[in-house]
């Protein structure tokens, strides 16, 4: 009886499905590649086809054939399976069963990841879809959009004023992130070695001061930062008072004054998370080392870069790759210091901007949505295969039990 109430529901299921691919999924996924046939127009009252509506309607569509073709052929392959070897197929109250005991991870995690799927998943899939599209600009809905494959990539990458803009503003953002990451690290180590030594007194104050800044709000930070730099800024002030000139140390172009300020005001915001990370880690470390070191006549630089440094390294790669990714991707910094500025020489982006701020400018001021998900994408390339080749080749990976 079991197993016809079984079948029942398969072939229940079965209708379902072949019921929604004939109402809506067939069109759906049709739609996906075409993004609509018949443009909109208002003044002739043609609602005509929304392209992106499509497009959304098309991942929706391909992820239900995908979810239930891989439902019916897990549990089909399972019952062909316990046929041959001579078993009996699970029934339904067997099956209800196992999901209510063994199996109820399955029962628990099934809306949160429905959840992560529609809130998560089907929104990176269709921003990297949009990266193949011609969308943005003038041609948004009710314009019909089309798929243009890697024209937009091939237009930062390789063609016009975008790829001079895009390289330009690649090997700053690099070398911002090196610096700004090194900086904040290191900036932070030597705080906490500093106040881990016996002689300072008032450690707690001196500890609690730089969490102070770190309590703030960044943008707040930086919005002072921004008004101290400024031409009325207490900077420029005391400058003239001196009988100096006025410096434009944020104009369009002020260049790698600019630059510096921004690593500074970087490294302020920084560097006390860097401190606590590093004093909790100093605290865990072995005093018989410095001992048996100093016995040995090793300096207190040897000390530092063949004891302390390779244990805090070791446990802090990962954050440390975290961090630079954070530096790599940090949109904050110079958008509060210098946002709104377009430079010579450069496609919608000035001097000091980063990648994501050249994708913020591009899409969100300027509607070039497809070149902004294009850029996101390219980001995307460039951070994951640092991070993944500096953890790879770290100690923390090669060397795991080394300081266990």
């Amino acid at each position: 009886m079991e197993r016809i109430v079984k079948r029942v529901l398969y072939i229940c299921s079965l209708c379902i499905f072949v019921y929604y691919l004939a109402a809506e999924g067939i069109a759906d996924v049709t739609g996906f590649f075409t993004l609509g046939t018949e443009e909109g127009n208002a003044w002739l009252g043609i609602e005509g086809d929304n392209s992106v509506i499509m497009m959304l309607k098309g991942i929706l569509a391909f992820i239900i054939i995908i979810l239930y073709a891989s439902f019916m052929i897990v549990n089909v392959k399972r019952d062909i399976q316990r046929s041959r070897n001579g078993e009996k197929p699970i029934g339904v109250r067997a099956a209800i069963a196992r999901y209510v005991d063994k199996k109820f991870y399955v029962v628990a995690l099934a809306l949160p990841v429905i959840g992560v799927c529609i809130f998560n998943i089907i929104p990176i899939i269709f921003m990297i879809l949009i990266a193949f599209t011609n969308y943005g600009g003038e041609i948004v809905p009710p314009k019909l959009v089309d798929w243009v494959g890697f024209q937009n990539f091939k237009r930062i990458l390789v063609l016009g004023e975008l790829k001079d803009t895009f390289f330009k503003i690649l090997g700053w953002n690099i070398v911002w992130a090196v610096l700004a990451t090194l900086c904040s690290y290191f900036g932070g180590l030597g705080l906490a070695l500093l106040l881990n030594k016996k002689c300072v007194k008032g450690k707690t104050f001196w500890r609690a001061f730089p969490i102070l800044a770190y309590a703030l709000p960044g943008f707040i930070t930086l919005l002072a930062f921004k008004f101290m730099f400024s031409y009325g800024g207490p900077i420029n002030y005391y400058i003239t008072q001196a009988g100096g000139k006025a410096v434009g140390f944020l104009d369009i172009d002020a260049g790698i004054k600019a630059k510096l300020i921004g690593l500074c005001v970087n490294t302020w915001i920084s560097v006390p998370s860097s401190m606590l990370l590093a004093t909790g880690i100093l605290s865990n470390m072995n005093a018989e080392l410095y001992e048996a070191a100093s016995i040995d006549g090793a300096t207190r630089w040897k000390q530092f870069t063949k004891i302390t440094l390779p244990f805090v390294i070791f446990s802090t790669t990962p954050v440390l790759i975290t961090s630079f990714v954070g530096n790599f991707n940090n949109f904050g910094i110079f958008y509060f210091l210098r946002g709104g500025l377009y430079c010579d020489g450069y496609f919608l982006a000035s001097d000091t901007d980063l990648l994501i701020n050249w994708l913020y400018n591009m899409s969100i001021d300027n509607n070039y949505y497809a070149i902004g998900a294009a850029i996101s994408l390219v980001i995307f390339v460039i951070t994951s295969a640092i991070s993944l080749t500096a953890y790879v080749r770290s100690s923390a990976f090669k060397k795991e039990d080394t300081f266990r």
